[in-house]
């Protein structure tokens, strides 16, 4: 029997392209745009690397693994499924979330207005207060395509902290 970490930290990244007629969903929360994201779920961008994250941690795979792109049944999906089943494998595993971080890139629309909602939002779906729940925007200085408003990327950290069973 191997011994458990006290800790384990995962790293997530995700990115999706601006697309017509969808509505905009970061971290839970629609954004007045003119754009969404494209995507077979909600695209909710954040939210992604967010689930990532927390399955690195736990050093399984993505959550193209868990809910592939290519199941019909869960076309649409409200991100926060993802992210809920991301904390359930947490806890099958014996890990409870201690803290998250994320960095959300983009040059539209502004963020700041939104980012308490989206902390709540995540942090109601963690099961943690908000007090763990780190997320900052900046924009890529119109440098490359994110840059040029093509879409939004997040990168996000996860630290995860074991319990005993």
């Amino acid at each position: 029997m191997s011994v458990a970490l006290p800790f384990r930290v995962g790293l997530g990244y995700d990115i999706h392209r601006f697309a017509e007629g969808r509505p905009l969903v970061l971290g839970g929360v629609e954004i007045p745009h003119d754009r969404g994201l494209e995507g077979h779920s909600d695209a909710d961008v954040l939210t992604h690397a967010l689930a990532d994250a927390i399955l690195g941690a736990l050093a399984l795979p993505d959550i193209g693994h868990l809910f592939p792109n290519t199941d019909p049944s869960i076309a649409g999906i409200d991100s926060q499924k993802i992210l809920a089943r991301a904390v359930e494998l947490a806890q099958e595993h014996d890990y409870v979330i201690g803290n998250v971080d994320v960095a959300l890139i983009a040059e539209e629309p502004k963020i700041a207005p939104h980012l308490e909602a989206m902390r709540k939002r995540l942090a109601q779906t963690l099961g943690v207060s908000t007090a763990r729940v780190g997320i900052k925007a900046t924009t890529n200085e119109k440098i490359g395509d994110l840059g040029r408003r093509a879409g939004i990327a997040a990168h996000a950290v996860a630290t995860l902290l074991h319990r005993e069973p």
